[in-house]
């Protein structure tokens, strides 16, 4: 990912614990965050396998209340916040006028008439701008994203590893619901059952202030269990395996949900953004889909390799890709033609000057 060498990178409230780890540190989204502590492959294993945690403290969190908060959350997200309740947590995409989508992101209903949205680390400022533009209902936006740190605690053993640090019976949450109370000796944390690995888990808010101590109580706890640091480099394969979008890859202001295959969380039972273009988009279909693809011949397809036919005319991209270490098969998610989407199609990566044979697959890969 380009970086702009005249802006210095943004540090989490955790930046120089991860150096002290030995973590390989990068540019990601303007932040210095650590992709591999001791390599993807083996972190992704102990995600899948054990417990891990993954610092996403760059993320961003914006605090909506007052009367005007649903009616203005309505307006600006695809997805229907009036089914939410106290507690709940719904993905859903902020619609750009213009068909495409300015981010995706989770709302969460802490009560009535108070909202958090969590977005992109990214998106931050563009999401903020877009947002605040839009509120002509009255609602009371606050953008805490630099005083709020995140860790996302994954993997199967996740809940015994949580559980003494708190009174929450976190094996009893739902997936996408949240509860507000006492962890690791602290009052008001967040403690959320989502994630972006597939594999279970948790998300825990907290303020900057006590992101070491929190660090250090969670890796205490779960030390039995054999919890490790894990950086975005297997976050992205996790993800990857589990067929959920990344913004700035396989989502973005030139890509609509439905094209994205986000028709779940693009409800018409109310009016929003673009709701008429997606509306009709839903109903007369799109000419291209994202799809899932497991290449049948030998190589790895990278985000932005170009999707051919037999011929090499090129027909779509190639939006993430990587050699699943779960599945051992290269995987990918690319755009082709909706002609071409159907399961068990053939298409065609260009990888340098070979063309390599894909097959379409149902999503999730695992």
């Amino acid at each position: 990912m380009e970086q702009n060498t005249d802006t210095p990178l943004k540090k989490t409230a955790l930046n120089s614990l991860h150096y002290s780890l030995g973590a390989k540190m990068v540019p990601f989204a303007g932040w210095d965050m650590p992709v591999q502590y001791i390599g993807v492959n083996a972190e992704h294993e102990i995600v899948r396998q054990g417990v891990g945690v993954f610092d996403c403290s760059h993320m961003g969190e914006f605090y909506v209340s007052g009367e005007g908060a649903l009616p203005l959350i309505q307006k600006v997200t695809s997805n229907d916040a009036s089914k939410l309740f106290d507690g709940k947590i719904q993905y859903s995409c902020l619609p750009n006028g213009k068909g495409g989508i300015v981010d995706d992101l989770l709302v969460y209903k802490i009560k009535e008439g108070s909202y958090l949205l969590v977005v992109n680390a990214s998106n931050i400022d563009k999401d903020w701008a877009w947002i605040t533009s839009q509120n002509d209902t009255g609602a009371v936006l606050e953008n805490h994203s630099d005083n709020i740190s995140l860790l996302a605690v994954q993997g199967p053993k996740a809940t015994a590893a949580l559980q003494s640090l708190t009174d929450i019976q976190l094996g009893e949450m739902p997936y996408y619901t949240f509860k507000i109370g006492r962890f690791a000796g602290y009052d008001n944390i967040i403690v959320s059952a989502t994630g972006y690995t597939g594999a279970g888990g948790y998300e825990v808010y907290f303020p900057n202030e006590i992101a070491e101590d929190m660090w250090k109580k969670i890796f205490d706890a779960g030390k039995q269990y054999g919890i490790s640091p894990i950086g975005l480099g297997a976050r992205d394969t996790l993800r990857l395996e589990k067929g959920f979008c990344l913004y700035g890859n396989d989502i973005d202001d030139t890509t609509s949900p439905i094209e994205a295959g986000l028709g779940w969380i693009t409800k018409f039972t109310k009016e929003f953004t673009d709701c008429a273009l997606l509306k009709k988009q839903k109903e007369e279909g799109v000419s291209r889909k994202l799809v899932g693809l497991v290449l049948v011949d030998k190589g790895i397809a990278r985000h932005g390799y170009h999707i051919t036919d037999e011929n090499g005319n090129e027909e779509g991209y190639v939006t993430s890709g990587t050699m699943s270490p779960t599945l051992k098969k290269a995987i990918a998610m690319a755009y082709v033609p909706v002609e071409k989407s159907e399961v068990g199609s053939i298409v065609y990566v260009k990888v340098r000057d070979k063309l390599l044979k894909c097959e379409v697959v149902k999503m999730p890969f695992l």
